[in-house]
């Protein structure tokens, strides 16, 4: 199902002129990296991509989900965005993505000034 989540977040991303770089779950979440124009409003991005997906993925994994999710939508409307200008930031990001599992090799936290990520 993330594997589909996915494709279905880069096929979005597309057609909003922005790409995807990372992409990572866990059960109650994900993490993307994306990357887009200055000009796109991320409000209205945000929702087009928690909708479609939403929609999609209940749509294709209906009987999967019936048990979990009773109600006529998936997740909830909370969504945190980070917007950097930087390379640094930006791998700074993109290992906190790729290592969200093990939260534990991140150090400090990402809440400090200069996060980093131990070898």
């Amino acid at each position: 199902m993330l594997e589909r989540l996915e494709e279905v977040f880069k096929d979005l991303l597309i057609k909003w002129n922005s790409s995807l770089i990372e992409f990572g779950g866990e059960a109650d979440h994900i993490h993307c990296l994306f990357e887009s124009e200055p000009t796109v409003q991320l409000a209205s991005l945000i929702k087009n991509l928690k909708s479609v997906s939403s929609r999609r993925i209940r749509q294709e994994y209906r009987e999967h989900l019936k048990p979990y999710y009773w109600k006529p939508y998936f997740g909830n409307r909370a969504y945190c965005v980070i917007s950097v200008g930087g390379r640094a930031n930006t791998e700074t990001l993109l290992k906190y993505i790729e290592n969200q599992d093990e939260p534990a090799r991140l150090k400090p936290t990402l809440t400090s000034d200069s996060p980093t990520l131990e070898s």
